[in-house]
This record gives C-alpha cells, sequence and structure tokens, in this order.
C-alpha cells in the first residue's frame, strides 16, 4: 500500500437515521484510529428527553479501518459501547446491519462532486465545503 498518496479522509458520526452529527478532515496517509476521537468531540449536544442534554452516543459501530484496543479503551472511557469489525477476520460480522447507514450518508455526501473530488488546496476550505453538505443532508432528510 502506497503510504505517500495525496488526498483526503472523511470521517463521519451519524445518528440513527444518518443524519451527520460530526464530521472529520484528514490526510489520506493518516490511519484511521487517529481520527476516532477528533470526530466524537465534534458532535453537538443534542437535546429531547427531559433530563441533562446528551453528547455522546450509547454505540459505535465502525469498520476494520478503527480495528484497535487504544480506540476500543478510548470509547469504552467516554461510556460508549464499541462493535468493531475484527481485521484479518472473514466477512458477516454482522455489523452491516448498522453500518450501511454510515454508508449511505458517505454516498449523501459524494454526490457533491466537490467533496468525491477534491479540487481545493486548502483543507479549510473542503472542510466548509463538508460541513454545508452536512447541512444540506440533514434539510433535505427533515423536509421529508
Amino acid at each position: 500500500m502506497d503510504r505517500s498518496r495525496p488526498g483526503s479522509k472523511h470521517h463521519l458520526v451519524v445518528d440513527g437515521g444518518g443524519l451527520p452529527l460530526g464530521v472529520l478532515l484528514t490526510a489520506a496517509n493518516v490511519a484511521d484510529v487517529r481520527g476516532i476521537e477528533p470526530v466524537l468531540d465534534e458532535i453537538p449536544e443534542v437535546g429531547g428527553k427531559p433530563g441533562p442534554r446528551r453528547s455522546r452516543p450509547d454505540a459505535a459501530y465502525a469498520d476494520r479501518g478503527y480495528d484497535s484496543q487504544a480506540v476500543r479503551t478510548a470509547l469504552r472511557a467516554r461510556g460508549i459501547t464499541p462493535y468493531i469489525a475484527r481485521r484479518r477476520t472473514g466477512h458477516g460480522s454482522g455489523l452491516g446491519l448498522f453500518r450501511w447507514v454510515v454508508e449511505r450518508t458517505f454516498a449523501w455526501l459524494h454526490q457533491f462532486r466537490r467533496l468525491r473530488v477534491r479540487f481545493e488546496r486548502r483543507a479549510d476550505i473542503h472542510t466548509a465545503f463538508l460541513w454545508m453538505a452536512c447541512g444540506l443532508i440533514c434539510l433535505r432528510e427533515l423536509k421529508k
């Protein structure tokens, strides 16, 4: 694998319906495990039921790129139950029943050409387009 390839990677946290809660932009040659804590910090406080506002999920479903003991420990320290597919195991872990929501949101994000193919040299501009796309996705879903 070529670790020096150019490009960027989008890390995404969504709710059960696929609405983006947090998004992070990293370089393509950065390991996935380094992006999970910063993207969890992006989750805003969410109201709803009576009581204190929530700012963390109950569980996190992630693909094999996030499989490490450090990630599992960090998630448990935040009170989040990790469901992460193990590396070097066959497919069929059962996480696809939940992960498809995230993959669908990635498909919605990459319908915007500026996010699918990165033209901006500056990361802050690309991040702004990323957040704008997340806002449009939320608006489209809430209008339904």
